[in-house]
């Protein structure tokens, strides 16, 4: 401040003594080069505040509403009179998490009518699928630096803030939305000493972005159509929360933490100080999720944000790991594919590694593309982007492509079908029906979906392989398992693979899926099985894009139970696959035969 008033001063000495009073100048503003906003700004200058922002919705239902704890980063030029649009982080994990125990998942599956099938809980807790985030984050300084103002907020039933964590519920939704409302005029915020606090700093253009958790809440967001909030950068998030712990029925874990599901997460992030006004909604979002079934319901419909995409205004970067198990590749590819069809400004990068973010990855090319994302469309600046390739795909070998469009255009289905010998290894071809061949297998869950996959021979899997590619072959999209099956029980899992085998005779899991043959029908309803008749069992596999090298086998292979995903009954339960009525349509480039 004493430099601030001797360079006033020093500055008045040399006025003349008669003449036009000093102007103030204007603050530095935004600088933009080649559809980039430029590092102008000191961030180490930045202006820090600490606030809270009342939601409308009383998810503790302690009579009042809910408030969300946030915090601003922003350039100090905005105390001189600058207004910056913000990048938006909320998220769940600033204030870490508890030690909560996973589902026991070594358990029977659920028989319509079967008196005491019930699910329980292990008392050996497991880590978190997220690690708790620091509330400096890895963006902050560069967005800083360019004439972006950084939030973030916690969100509802987390740390400082009031309400309960509900796992993707509507509550959740408009704690989230509420900041992007402050940030336009149309929420109250005040300090913590109760003085209103307003954003007359902003411009009210928002964008949101973070990973998993932290992404899944942008999509959400989004939905609700919030004036204001102009894109969103999803990086491993999730769009139906039912996709992320059930599939077509089946209960299945996040890739890592078998047993985790919606009570657990919700219990793991409700860090606020006094829990005990969500002990009831917490109770209820136990019963309400229905690890029994596996039914489709209201309590997941209400987190489920494809239906409400048609209200999606924000441009769309949406980021993902190809080798993502924990938020798995669907809720990306089901995502994009309805912003695709509704015209929303959209993009999608696809990368080789896993739950992780692109900026570990790919950094100084992950950041300009980034850059020239929210220079679009929160500044407003025509760079071009929205007629740049639709798509970033990082191949096998490390090297990344841009295409037109995902999946690829030039993909089209083919339809294989599996030949006898699946006991050993049984072959996968484009002929036509063949004559009814039945092969069968027994269900042992204590056996890993690679390892069997990798078995020379097993009575636990059924294996079909292609002959040896003469040119590389490329699957870019779902992958889809038509399976004719008989139980000898009224209920077993369903496990359906993609595999590549290599020259050497290595078996590798490309991707897979799971279904629960007692939701052929609908996956909102519970068909019983009747032992020893066949049914159509349709496994979608996770989508996926991935190259066939010349010489591999494609191969399926199908088995029961899946050790890291799915419910683990006991050894037993036999399954009989008619491959005559069996196919397994790839939408591929390149030929197969």
């Amino acid at each position: 401040m004493r430099r601030v008033r001797m360079g006033l001063l020093a500055a008045l000495c040399v006025l003349p003594l008669s003449g036009p009073p000093a102007v103030a100048q204007p603050p530095q503003g935004p600088v933009f080069q080649d559809g980039e906003a430029q590092p102008v700004f000191d961030p180490a200058q930045a202006v820090r505040e600490d606030l809270f922002v009342t939601a409308p919705v009383d998810s503790d239902r302690d009579g009042q509403d809910d408030r969300v704890h946030v915090q601003v980063v922003r350039p100090k030029e905005t105390d001189q009179g600058l207004r910056v649009p913000v990048v938006y982080q909320a998220s769940p994990y600033f204030s870490g998490g508890n030690d909560v125990p996973n589902h026991n998942v070594d358990t029977e599956l659920y028989v319509p009518e079967a008196p005491g099938n019930r699910s329980l809980r292990t008392s050996a807790a497991d880590e978190r699928m997220a690690v708790a985030a620091d509330i400096k984050w890895d963006y902050e300084e560069y967005l800083l630096s360019r004439g972006f103002a950084v939030v973030y907020a916690e969100s509802l039933g987390t740390g400082e803030s009031t309400g309960c964590p509900t796992t993707g519920a509507e509550n959740e939704t408009i704690g989230a939305k509420s900041v992007v409302d402050w940030l336009n005029s149309r929420a109250p915020g005040h300090s913590a000493d109760g003085a209103p606090a307003a954003a007359g700093w902003a411009t009210g253009k928002v964008g949101m972005m973070g990973v998993s958790y932290n992404g899944t809440l942008p999509n959400a967001v989004a939905s609700t159509g919030v004036d204001g909030l102009e894109a969103i950068v999803p990086i491993g998030a999730i769009s139906n929360w039912y996709d992320y712990y059930r599939s077509d029925g089946a209960v299945v874990a996040p890739g890592g933490y078998q047993g985790e599901d919606a009570d657990v997460l919700a219990e793991y992030v409700h860090t606020r100080a006094d829990r005990e006004p969500c002990r009831a909604v917490l109770d209820q979002l136990r019963a309400d999720q229905d690890r029994i079934t596996g039914d489709y319901s209201p309590f997941w419909d209400e987190r489920n944000y494809l239906n409400d995409v048609g209200n999606v205004r924000a441009a769309v970067l949406s980021v993902h790991g190809l080798n993502d198990w924990n938020v798995k590749t669907r809720q990306a590819a089901q995502w994009y594919e309805a912003l695709r069809e509704r015209d929303v400004p959209h993009k999608i990068w696809w990368h080789q590694s896993g739950h992780t973010d692109p900026i570990r990855l790919r950094k100084e090319e992950w950041l300009r593309e980034l850059n020239r994302w929210f220079t679009r469309y929160l500044y407003q600046v025509p760079n071009g982007v929205e007629g740049e390739p639709r798509a970033t795909v990082q191949r096998e070998d490390g090297s990344w492509v841009q295409e037109p469009e995902w999946p690829s255009p030039q993909a089209e289905d083919v339809v294989l079908r599996p030949a006898p010998g699946g006991p050993e290894r049984g072959g996968l071809t484009a002929e036509k029906k063949s004559d009814r061949a039945v092969e069968s297998l027994r269900d042992d869950a204590t056996r890993t979906a690679e390892d069997l996959a990798a078995a020379p021979g097993s009575p636990n899997r059924l294996a079909y392989f292609g002959e040896p590619l003469a040119e590389q072959v490329r699957v870019s999209g779902t992958v889809r398992a038509d399976l004719a099956l008989a139980f000898d029980r009224p209920a077993a899992n369903v496990t359906a693979l993609l595999v590549d085998q290599a020259p050497d005779g290595s078996v590798s899991v490309v991707t897979r899926g799971w279904a629960d043959p007692q939701n052929r029908q609908k996956i909102d309803m519970t068909s019983p099985i009747k032992p020893g008749q066949t049914y159509q069992i349709e496994v979608a596999m996770q989508p996926d894009d991935y190259v066939f090298a010349p010489g591999h086998r494609i191969g399926v292979v199908v088995l029961s139970s899946d050790h890291d995903f799915t419910l683990r009954p006991k050894p037993g339960a036999g399954l009989a696959l008619d491959l005559s009525r069996t196919s397994i349509t790839l939408p591929v480039v390149g030929s197969v035969r």
